[in-house]
């Protein structure tokens, strides 16, 4: 994505990297079907060229089609996000953003979630987190 953030796109273009990225890989109809409030095919198939020419798609030819995927990692992007996220909504502390996390799905998280969750803290502690 050459240094590109998804935070730099409109609200349609990021639906779609958004959807593109869930996929994993996407034709134009597949995108149209998975937009909410679609607009025309036609819309659908100008916004993936533009995102190809701005860098965050490419294409192969599947038939009559053209199949989208991303051109960065989607691993690397979550992480981009995130620490966008955490940056911006919890002045760049982790620990505020595990703890509203935390309490936003309190009730939701299983035995076996809390001993992940622990594993991981313990795993960071181990690794000499900050101190």
């Amino acid at each position: 994505m050459k240094g590109r953030a998804l935070d730099q796109l409109g609200r349609r273009e990021r639906q779609i990297m958004e959807i593109i990225y869930k996929r994993g890989r996407a034709n134009a109809a597949e995108v149209l079907a998975d937009v909410p409030d679609a607009p025309t095919y036609t819309s659908i198939r100008g916004m993936l060229r533009l995102l190809e020419s701005k860098g965050y798609l490419r294409h192969e030819q599947d038939g009559p089609r053209y199949v989208y995927f991303p051109t960065a990692d989607p691993d690397r992007v979550s992480k981009s996000a995130l620490r966008h996220l955490v940056k911006t909504f919890f002045d760049d502390s982790a620990s505020s953003a595990v703890a509203a996390m935390v309490g936003v799905y309190e009730k939701d998280l299983s035995d076996t979630d809390l001993d992940a969750l622990q594993l991981l803290i313990d795993n960071a502690r181990a690794k000499g987190g900050a101190k």
